[in-house]
C-alpha cells in the first residue's frame, strides 16, 4: 500500500470472520464500551460515527457482517464497498483461524489487490488454557507471509480493542491526526502491541 495515497475524510471498515468469534463484541466495546457475553447472531449491521478533526468532519462507517457462509453475495458486496478489513478469529477456535485464511483469499480476489489493508484479529485472548491458535503461528503467517498487521484482543477484558481500530484507520489512509479524536472515547490509547516484534517490511505502516 502506497503511503503517498491522499488521505480520506470518509472510510468504511468491515469486520469479517466465522460466527461467534466476537466481531460484534469488538465493535460494541469500541463504540459503547460495553460487553454482552451472550452470542447474538448478526446478519449485517452498519454503524456510523463522525469525528471533528482539525475543523474537518471525518466519517467512519463500521460494517458488522454475518459469520454465516450462507450469504456469499452479501459478503462479496461488503468487500467491494469497504476500504479496510478486520479478519477476526477466536484464539480458542482453530477452525475460525482457517476461515480467516479463506476470507483473505476472497478479499484478494474481489479487490484485485495483493496487499489489501487487512488487520487480523485474534479475539478472546483471555481464553488461557483453552487456546488452540498459538500467537507465534498467527504472528508469523500474518505479518511475515501476508505482510499484514496482527493484534490479539479481548473484547471481554477491553484489551487492545482501540489498537485494532487505530490500525484500520491508518491503513485506510485516514488522517493520523484522528488519534486525538479516538482519545476522547478512551482515557488512554494502548501502546504498541507487546506480543508483536517490530516489522522490518519497507512497505508497512507504523502506528501513529
Amino acid at each position: 500500500m502506497s503511503l503517498g495515497v491522499k488521505e480520506k475524510n470518509h472510510v468504511r471498515l468491515v469486520f469479517l470472520g466465522a460466527a461467534g468469534v466476537g466481531k460484534t463484541a469488538l465493535i460494541r466495546r469500541f463504540l459503547m464500551d460495553t460487553f454482552e457475553p451472550k452470542h447474538r447472531r448478526t446478519v449485517e449491521e452498519l454503524h456510523s460515527k463522525e469525528y471533528e478533526v482539525s475543523g474537518a468532519t471525518v466519517k467512519v462507517e463500521i460494517l458488522d457482517t454475518s459469520g454465516s457462509y450462507s450469504f456469499p453475495a452479501m459478503r462479496k458486496l461488503s468487500i467491494q464497498n469497504s476500504d479496510a478489513f478486520a479478519l477476526v478469529y477466536a484464539v480458542d477456535d482453530a477452525e475460525s483461524f482457517e476461515s480467516v485464511k479463506s476470507l483473505r483469499e476472497e478479499i484478494l480476489e474481489v479487490k484485485e489487490d495483493k496487499f489489501p489493508p487487512i488487520v487480523v484479529v485474534g479475539n478472546k485472548a483471555e481464553s488461557g488454557s483453552e487456546r488452540q491458535v498459538p500467537v507465534e503461528d498467527a504472528l508469523s503467517l500474518v505479518e511475515l507471509d501476508w505482510n499484514s498487521r496482527f493484534v490479539e484482543t479481548s473484547a471481554k477484558d477491553n484489551e487492545n480493542v482501540v489498537e485494532v481500530f487505530r490500525e484500520l484507520l491508518q491503513q485506510a489512509n485516514l488522517p493520523s491526526r484522528l488519534s486525538p479524536a479516538l482519545c476522547k472515547r478512551r482515557e488512554t490509547l494502548p501502546k504498541e502491541q507487546v506480543l508483536r516484534p517490530p516489522m522490518n517490511k519497507t512497505n508497512s505502516c507504523s502506528v501513529c
